[in-house]
């Protein structure tokens, strides 16, 4: 999704432009380290899910808070890229958390200004 932060902390939701299922489908989950990293201010993330059902990707700042909820819907298996555009976000490390049936995984941002 293409968005915006907005003041409260909250993801204003665009308008789909990035999360789309490549040909290949996955035997296993996974997700990929953000390209480019640093970033300024878009960046790629992409992952993979062997099944259907109940993804969640989320980002998050270096105390916990959410600052933007990326994905939350059912997906079909596949691999995915996503663009985050995070121009109304400040400087930092930032987290990004997967979450599809019984996997979890956490990767590390830094968007550079």
């Amino acid at each position: 999704y293409v968005g915006s932060i907005m003041a409260t902390g909250t993801f204003k939701i665009g308008t789909p432009t990035a999360v789309e299922p490549e040909d290949n489908l996955s035997s296993v989950y996974s997700l990929a380290q953000n390209y480019p990293n640093p970033f300024n201010p878009t960046t790629t993330i992409r992952f993979s899910i062997p099944k259907e059902g109940l993804v969640t990707l989320k980002v998050y700042n270096v105390i916990g808070e959410e600052v933007a909820a990326l994905v939350n819907e059912i997906k079909q298996a596949g691999n995915y890229n996503l663009t985050l555009d995070a121009v109304n976000l400040s400087s930092g490390v930032y987290l990004y958390k997967l979450r599809a049936g019984n996997f979890v995984e956490i990767k590390k941002m830094i968007l550079m200004k």
